[in-house]
């Protein structure tokens, strides 16, 4: 402090003698505020900024254990097995194993990468420094190798402070800083980001004081630079992917245990509703239905207020738009064709038919699935077509012409449809997706939606009386749930 004090009053000083002589000082002025400008935004963004997730003092309490994390089982024992050569060091080199410096940990957003690093750094019992790639690129050139270096030199320092001899090094978005070099040839301040977390890498090595461990989480790989991903660096690629049935259902158990639940909730049930969710829309879901129980002043969280937080979670909150009387009555009927196709196509599918207006849409059918599916047959793609079709058939049916509530409808089927021809399913047999002619792919596109809707007119035009009545139904409560859907649909069977 009492130097830079001193420095400012010898420049002053400099500057008035200069004055005195005669010299122009305004050009000397304009520099040295420049500079001290440049000056102080790179020592502000690099040795004057933390990277460390939590303070020292706190960073136990703020980290998790393996046991809190749901529906990553293989992803958590691939990375433990890999954290053993950090864990047991005395072991790894009696055996000659060269230590990991670094995991990759890949998959879509919200499945836990974040956390499952803040584990890995507890299970080691080390110090653990979290930073994002895009903290490291600035428009100054050589500030993201600054902070690349500050960062490690952090861990190493937070790891001594706490007494411990390993530091684990998190970076989120990696892919910012990790792209293919030579992709941003205007600003080379990626690429000497780059090389310098490289340099960082190399330069671990087992016989460090302090060993240092770098997790990277992205969920880009397909552009990260081939030198990140060589044996040496990142040695280990962990695959964390979306939780299945029993991974979901896990998850809901976790953050659950501390909200009341009513007798009538069944994680289970829910578990299944929830297919494609990730681990942060499972924890949005129990809190939303937290905060529906919250608004109704109940003390204990039901079934209902599940069903709703799955709504409000993949739609978006209930939209004040009220349609007209006869809008309102198309919608339902639209909606309820999808439903009845739905049951017909696989019975037990439907969760709830719906015509209160969420987001963009006017009303939805929500289907549910008692398994996860990774392979589909044509048979598979051919029902969920029906489905797609369901809405507009429904309302030329009833009206005899379509409305534009079915514009997405038709893309999904035509979607589905590719999927037939592009998987050699169709008439054309085993094609190439570039190769095949515009006019044979609109020729065989038609010619399977058609087919298909043939199949959707025959349900509903059969089950026409019955649509009516569902219709009435919502018309009159906007909602019904797939239990009671099923009811409507054994009770018209039976009379």
């Amino acid at each position: 402090m009492y130097r830079w004090e001193i420095a400012a009053g010898a420049a002053i000083g400099g500057l008035l003698f200069l004055y005195m002589q005669g010299v122009d000082i305004l050009p000397v002025i304009m520099a040295m505020a420049l500079i001290s400008a440049i000056v102080y935004f790179a020592s502000a963004h690099t040795g004057g900024k933390s990277f460390a997730a939590v303070s020292g003092k706190n960073v136990e309490q703020a980290q998790i254990s393996f046991d809190d994390i749901g529906g990553q089982e293989v992803a958590k024992k691939e990375l433990c097995e890999a954290l053993e050569f950090i864990k047991d060091i005395e072991r790894v080199k009696a055996l000659g194993i060269r230590p990991l410096k670094g995991i990759l940990l890949s998959g879509p957003p919200g499945t836990g990468k974040t956390l499952l690093a803040k584990a890995a750094a507890r299970y080691t019992n080390s110090a653990f420094v979290a930073a994002s790639g895009s903290e490291f690129v600035e428009m100054y050139v050589g500030v993201g190798a600054q902070r690349v270096r500050h960062l490690f030199k952090q861990a190493r320092d937070l790891a001594a402070k706490q007494g411990k001899d390993s530091a684990v090094v998190f970076i989120d978005e990696i892919e910012v800083i990790g792209g293919k070099r030579g992709q941003n040839s205007s600003n080379l301040e990626y690429d000497q980001t780059l090389n310098e977390l490289l340099v960082q890498m190399d330069g671990m090595s087992e016989g460090d004081k302090i060993r240092v461990l770098v997790i990277a989480a992205t969920n880009r790989v397909d552009i990260l630079d081939a030198a990140l991903l060589r044996p040496g660096r990142f040695d280990r690629q962990v695959k964390v992917d979306l939780p299945d049935k029993a991974g979901r259902l896990h998850i809901l158990e976790l953050h659950t245990r501390n909200k009341p639940l009513a007798a009538n909730v069944s994680l289970e049930e829910i578990a299944a509703d929830t297919f494609g969710f990730s681990g942060a829309h499972l924890e949005s879901v129990a809190n939303e239905a937290a905060i529906m129980a919250l608004r109704e002043g109940v003390a204990a969280i039901s079934h209902k207020h599940f069903r709703n937080a799955i709504d409000k979670v993949i739609m978006g909150e209930k939209l004040d738009r009220m349609p007209s009387a006869a809008e309102k009555k198309r919608i339902a009927i639209h909606e309820a064709g999808h439903a009845i196709v739905s049951e017909f196509v696989k019975p037990g599918s439907v969760a709830s038919v719906n015509v209160g207006a969420r987001g963009n849409a006017l009303g939805y059918v929500r289907q549910t699935q008692e398994e996860d599916f990774y392979l589909y047959t044509i048979d598979y793609i051919k029902g969920r077509i029906a489905v797609a079709l369901g809405g507009a058939v429904a309302e030329e049916i009833a009206y005899g012409n379509r409305s534009t509530g079915a514009a997405n409808d038709f893309q999904q089927a035509t979607a589905l449809a590719k999927q037939i021809i592009y998987n050699g399913m169709s008439d054309l047999g085993i094609v190439s997706p570039e190769d095949v002619p515009k006019e044979l792919l609109h020729k065989e596109l038609t010619a399977i939606l058609r087919d298909v809707e043939a199949g959707v007119r025959a349900i509903l035009t059969e089950q026409f009386a019955i649509l009516e009545k569902i219709v009435a139904v919502l018309i009159e409560q906007e909602t019904i749930s797939g239990n009671e859907f099923r009811e409507m649909l054994q009770a018209a069977k039976a009379a």
